[in-house]
């Protein structure tokens, strides 16, 4: 069998594509793997998983396949959270801006502190803010201002390599306890010290009631899992019918009655099926079709007629699409904004933040520019409202590869640009320049969205692909040293994390509720968002059993995710 060994070694050595590809099936494989809920994760077992492959074939790859994933990776990050970081930037959402930028700046005091106390270099600084705050988009750019620096003639070519081999090994490291710990500081810890976990829930739930109330009667614009929309066809016979009405005195009467119900077709005497208009006449021996509310369109409908199974009358399109927020209407809320005429028969399903956060559904809950709502209703009223709440996003899998690639291009080229500053080399790196390129691009599509599309799966590929692509390289590139680097830094790196995940997360919830005065839900949002958890809103929701700290998540998600991958560059240069 030495043949095939030897054969399988050369083969990968040769074609270095082969391993990549091993390193991310097997990764993403050993990344769905839980026990409870301890789970390693996708990105932690790609890199651990690229490190058995580099220390087993010692396989060589070259650095412009690696930075490739990694451009495509930062430009969808700043192309998800873009809309809403410039959002709230400008005015809506600033509390929470502020209180994210200043948990980033603990995030980066605390590392910095035990880095300087253990005496660590810039490679195992950098690695450890990486692990410790999970942020793998660190080492990347941690990666690229060591080359900045490196070619700016301020380091050696030795201590260059040092420091990129140590910075994946002490990521791997603090990666594990910077996940697991978050979500139980925040999804277990946090409630207690917040007033303990009955009354926070309770605090959120209460809360959660305060945003669900409409000064709106019910209507079919506003649902829930809970309250599905119906359709019912009525046979016209009643007295109240001897003199014809209309659509909209047959609508208004439901108005009295406290519910509101909507004529969607009408069929009459003569057979001929129409969509309803606010004008046209219903007369006795016609037929109907209403939409509303199931538990109340079930009610006694006497007054109209008996109720019908008729399979032609009751066969319509229904039209769900995915609409992008404008300017016009961001800042209403869901109340403000069902009440709009043109909302006539409109139903809001979901509305999705930050590329894919989905934030709760509720009668206060505010939209913000950027954000996707996805609405039902009628061909004609799906239409009707879709110009006025902004653009609507039409599914196709066609990608502006145009706009895409010149993007990247000119944020890598204006990230590449140096200031030098009393001999230190200052530069976003092209990562950075890539990821701000993202976040203006972003939002500039808020306002030319016919431009620029990038669907929801391209997004994902760049986005989950991209970086495991990145994070198997460099554990196929650090495979060799990976042993050695973990006996250098040794068991204290460990302790070092727990220390840079944990001081950072307590520091900050008591800000949010002394200083920044937030919901106790709201607080524990804010603070998963600006570390960038998704794990933590994950067990935060679960143990309040509410939506509610979504609502504190995506804008300080938005400005976490940007502000610690810059960080990334402080790191390095802090230790110069």
């Amino acid at each position: 069998m030495d043949w095939l060994w030897e054969w399988i070694q050369a083969t990968f050595r040769e074609y270095p594509s082969i391993p990549i590809f091993l390193t991310l099936g097997l990764g993403f494989w050993f990344g769905k793997f839980r026990y409870k809920s301890l789970s390693l994760g996708v990105v932690t077992s790609v890199l651990l998983i690229g490190v058995v492959v580099g220390a087993v074939f010692h396989v060589p790859i070259g650095a412009p396949l690696k930075s490739l994933f990694f451009l495509l990776f930062l430009f969808a990050i700043g192309y998800r959270c873009g809309p809403q970081f410039v959002s709230a930037i400008r005015g809506q959402g600033i509390k929470q801006v502020i209180f994210a930028v200043v948990l980033c700046g603990l995030c980066l005091v605390v590392t910095w502190a035990c880095a300087k106390v253990m005496g660590y270099n810039a490679g195992i600084a950098t690695g450890l803010f990486s692990g410790a705050q999970t942020i793998s988009a660190v080492i990347g750019i941690g990666a690229d201002t060591i080359q900045s620096v490196l070619n700016a003639g301020s380091i050696t070519p030795e201590e260059a390599k040092s420091w990129d081999e140590m910075m994946p090994v002490c990521y791997a490291v603090t990666y594990v306890f910077g996940t697991i710990g978050s979500a139980w500081i925040l999804g277990n810890l946090g409630p207690m010290l917040l007033g303990g976990l009955d009354k926070v829930r309770a605090q959120a739930k209460e809360l959660e009631q305060q945003l669900d109330h409409s000064s709106l009667p019910n209507d079919p614009a506003f649902v829930d899992g809970n309250q599905p929309i119906v359709f019912r066809a009525y046979k016209v016979t009643a007295e109240h019918f001897s003199i014809p009405q209309t659509v909209t005195q047959i609508q208004a009467h439901f108005q009295t009655l406290g519910r509101r119900i909507f004529v969607e077709r009408v069929r009459d005497t003569n057979g001929k099926i129409q969509e309803s208009t606010p004008d046209m006449v219903v007369k006795l021996g016609d037929e109907v079709v209403l939409s509303g509310r199931h538990e109340y369109i079930i009610q006694d409908e006497s007054w109209i007629g008996p109720e019908i199974d008729d399979a032609k009358l009751m066969t319509f399109a229904v039209e769900k699409t995915r609409v992008m927020v404008s300017k016009k209407a961001a800042g209403l809320t869901v109340d403000e904004l069902r009440a709009k005429p043109w909302m006539y028969g409109i139903m809001i399903g979901a509305i999705d933040r930050s590329g894919g956060i989905e934030i709760p559904v509720l009668a206060q809950t505010k939209l913000m520019e950027g954000d996707m709502l996805t609405i039902e209703g009628l061909p004609q009223e799906v239409q009707a409202a879709c110009p006025e709440i902004g653009y609507e996003e039409k599914p196709s899998d066609q990608t502006d590869v145009v706009f895409l690639a010149l993007c990247i291009f000119l944020g890598a080229l204006v990230g590449a640009m140096t200031l030098t500053i009393k001999d230190v080399p200052i530069s976003l790196s092209t990562a950075g320049g890539a990821l701000i390129a993202g976040i203006f691009f972003g939002w500039w599509r808020t306002k030319r969205p016919s431009v620029g599309y990038i669907p929801n799966a391209v997004i994902w590929f760049m986005n989950n692909l991209g970086l495991n692509m990145f994070i198997a390289v460099i554990g196929i590139q650090c495979g060799p040293v990976f042993i050695p680097g973990i006996e250098k830094v040794g068991i204290m790196l460990f302790f070092m994390g727990m220390i840079s995940t944990s001081v950072p997360l307590l520091i900050g919830m008591w800000l949010g509720d002394k200083v920044f005065k937030f919901h106790p839900a709201i607080n524990l949002g804010c603070c998963a968002g600006g570390r960038t958890t998704t794990a933590a809103l994950g067990a935060i929701t679960s143990a309040l059993d509410s939506s509610i700290p979504a609502l504190g998540y995506t804008v300080t998600y938005a400005v976490g995710n940007t502000v610690l991958i810059l960080m990334g560059v402080a790191m390095v240069l802090l230790f110069l």
